[in-house]
Formats: structure tokens, sequence, C-alpha cells
């Protein structure tokens, strides 16, 4: 049966902002985005309906920053890197140091034993144990701190608890954005509009063809007075001992990744990425409010069980819960092209490469709608089959595709252009120019199959 409905009446929105660039959506692909356009030039408005930036990786608390390296060289540099940099000037950011992520160490067991509860390995090979990367473990603190730093020294216009509402759409052409705000419903104006919901909401409302697919829910949450040291010799110690409790620690939440706890720069705080609830949609309202209440539960559940058997964790309590629901996958874009998951897995290079992930790399047309102009996409739910996209979905990726379209539409701007026409060779320049890698010049690994299709 269709749902009753009421009609709403028709009413004149404010318009309380004009910019070059609109950008919707604070997580690290709105950043990116929103700091680069900035820096290039435009006039820049940042929408976001939390009151903080950061998104998933502050607000979800996904706090290791990965899949930004192949086995020789750091593949995503840029904002990305520089976000890394401030972060671990305020103490609140760990990396692997230098000599420590060469090929001729990334395998030694010692490097197992330092880095391994941090996150910072390779979860893509099969080789056990992991070799250590170059990554990042992080204070989701921290990294709004350090967004805030960019957003105020590149001046653009921040506007927080606006929710978005509705794209603004006139003969094809997106005009700008209708918000929800304490002040009432407003209208926010630009010359390009850029997509960085992670849910696909602006394209999505401006009519852009998409699909719909789903993945695990997480409620992350971080626990306080944990003896890591202790925990850690645990492990290493009685290893035995520590995989029967460990086995059944996994049990009782359900669904996680290798480690169900990993340490942070905070002394005796550890970060659960779990548990993992595949049942539910990050799009529906009820789907969202029961994954609350189970992961909740659930982490009750594995909490009374740590304290009573898991060494270093005798005194362990819930510090907090993350602010955002972890969604992996909603609505993915269907673009001038759509990445595959072959294009992921060997390496595929295209003639309009504009950013780089691990050791693929995103053309341009998949960060372009179909049937809209001046509307750009950054960020998880950019134009990719779901199996592609859960390997390419990690936060440093979309933080370079944010960089790549935030110098996208000023060139265009500057060129008196469309987006859609918008010069792939100064693209590329403009992001070597910025720092950032564009994937302009293919490591020996990629592949060239089909590269103009």
């Amino acid at each position: 049966m269709n749902a009753p409905t009421i009609k709403e009446a028709t009413r004149e929105v404010p318009v309380a902002d004009r910019s070059d660039v609109v950008v919707v959506g604070g997580g690290p692909a709105g950043i990116s985005a929103a700091v680069t356009a900035a820096r290039c030039g435009a006039s820049v408005t940042l929408l976001e309906r939390y009151p903080y930036l950061g998104g998933l990786a502050s607000g979800g608390m996904v706090l290791v920053l990965d899949d930004m390296h192949n086995d020789t060289e750091i593949t995503v540099t840029g904002i990305c890197l520089e976000m890394i940099e401030r972060m671990k000037m305020k103490g609140l950011c760990v990396t692997p140091e230098d000599h420590e992520r060469m090929p001729d160490m990334r395998d030694a067991p010692e490097m197992w034993r330092k880095y391994a509860r941090w996150g910072l390995f390779d979860f893509h090979t099969q080789k056990m144990p992991h070799p250590i990367c170059f990554s990042a473990s992080f204070d989701p603190d921290g990294f709004k701190r350090a967004t805030y730093d960019l957003i105020d020294e590149a001046k653009v216009k921040l506007r927080l608890h606006s929710w978005f509402s509705s794209a603004i759409v006139e003969d094809g052409q997106i005009k700008g954005v209708i918000c929800d705000t304490k002040e009432g419903r407003q209208a926010i104006l630009g010359d390009v509009v850029i997509d960085a919901t992670g849910d696909l909401d602006v394209a999505a409302s401006a009519g852009a063809r998409f699909q719909e697919s789903s993945f695990i829910l997480t409620t992350v949450s971080r626990w306080g007075n944990v003896d890591t040291d202790r925990a850690e010799a645990f492990q290493f110690d009685e290893p035995e001992r520590f995989q029967k409790l460990d086995h059944e620690a996994k049990r009782i939440i359900g669904g996680c990744w290798a480690y169900w706890w990993l340490k942070t720069p905070l002394p005796g705080v550890v970060w659960l990425n779990c548990p993992h609830m595949p049942k539910y949609s990050g799009l529906k309202v009820a789907d969202l409010t029961a994954a609350e209440f189970e992961g909740r539960a659930r982490i009750d559940q594995l909490l009374a069980f740590a304290r009573e058997n898991m060494p270093g964790f005798e005194k362990a309590h819930i510090v907090d819960f993350a602010p955002q629901t972890g969604v992996r996958t909603t609505r993915l874009l269907e673009g001038e092209y759509v990445v595959t998951k072959e294009d992921v897995m060997q390496r595929r290079y295209f003639d309009d490469t504009v950013c780089r992930g691990r050791d693929y790399y995103t053309p341009y047309r998949a960060l372009l709608p179909k049937d809209i102009d001046q509307l750009l996409v950054a960020g998880r739910h950019y134009s990719a089959t779901p199996q592609a996209q859960k390997k390419s979905r990690e936060i440093p990726p979309c933080m370079a595709q944010g960089q790549a379209v935030g110098v996208a539409a000023t060139q265009a701007l500057n060129a008196g252009t469309v987006v859609r026409d918008a010069d792939i060779t100064a693209i590329q320049k403009q992001m070597r120019a910025l720092g950032a890698d564009p994937g302009d010049k293919p490591s020996a690994n990629a592949s060239f199959l089909e590269a103009a299709e």
C-alpha cells in the first residue's frame, strides 16, 4: 500500500549565500575539495549538517588513514598528507618512521609487533603477518582541529548545522542547493556544486543516475583505561590462549576485521571499528535507529567479556560511541564512467586519471554525473560498481578525489567552460603544483588495457 501523503505549501526560500563553488558535506572529501578550490582562488562555501567537520574520520571515528601506499611509494599525498603532518605536530597522530616503511623492513617481525595494534599494515595482502606500510593512526578531535586550521587559513565560508534538503536545477544545470537550518530553509547558490555527502544526496536530488547498494554498518566506540602494553604482550607471549579468547570475543561481537581493537594516540584509549552489521541500510531511518541499539548491546556484552577474561582490560570502560553511524555504502553514482572491480584490481590506468589510491587510478569521468551540468562528485559515492567501491572507498583516496574536483571546478571557472569540459592536463598539472599526485605518471604495475574506453 502507498503511504498517505500531505501537500506542502509553496514557499519562497531566502538566498543566504553565493559562491563560485559550493561544497556539500564536510567530511574528508568535502574538506579537500573546499580547501583546494579556495587555495586556487575561488570563493567557496562549505555546508555540513553536523556541528563539526571530518565526517566519518572524526564523527564516525574511523581512526586509521590507509590505502595510500603501494609497495614502494606514498600514492596519496596533497591535503591528506598535510593533515597527517598537522596532526603529528599536535601529538595526535602516529605513523611508521621513514626507515621503517622501506621495503626491506615491511615484513620484519619486530615491525609487526611494533605497529600492528596501530592498524598500520597492508590489509590487502594475503601474506601473514601483513607487511607494515605507511598509514596513520589519529585522534578524532585531532582531525577536527587540523581541519579547522585548514578551513580558516583558506578563508572558506563554513556553514555548520546546515542539513542538505534539495538541489536547485534549471535546464539541466545545477544552480545551488537548499538546506534546512534553525533559521528555516536557506538557499546557497554557486557556479559549481560539489557533492561530498557520502550518500550522493545532492546528485540524487538533482536527477543524476545512480544505483543503490549496501554493505555493513558499524557503531564505532572507544574504550579507556586499557593497559595496552599488557594486552599486546599477552597476544605475542601466550598465542594459544590469546587465540582462544580472541575467537570468543569475535563471536560475541558478531563481525569485525582481523583486530577488534586498535590503539590510538591517547594513552590507554583504544577504538573498536565493530560490530559489523550487514542487514541494515544506511538510507532507512528504521535501520539506522535499530543499528544504534544493536551495536551498543553487542559492545556491552563484549566489554563484560573482555574485563573478565582479557589481560589488560580488567578496568576498561566505554569512553564514547561515534556520533555518526559507520555507513560504508548507500548510493553510487552512475557517471560518465563506472569504475569496475577489474579496474581497481588490475590497476587500470586511464588517460583522464586525476587522482589515485593505493595503486589504482580514478578517471575524471567517474566524478562526473551524466545528465547534470556543473555538478561534481567526490567520496565513497563516486561512480563505481559496488565491488569496486568496497576496494576503493577508504578515506585517503576519497580525499584525493576531493582535491581533484576542487582543482577541476576552479580550472573550468577560470577557463570559462563547464566542468564537463575541464582540461584534464591542466587539472593534473595543478594537482602536482599543490603537492598532490594526480596519477598522471602510472607506476610500473599499471595496466593500460582498455584504457581509452
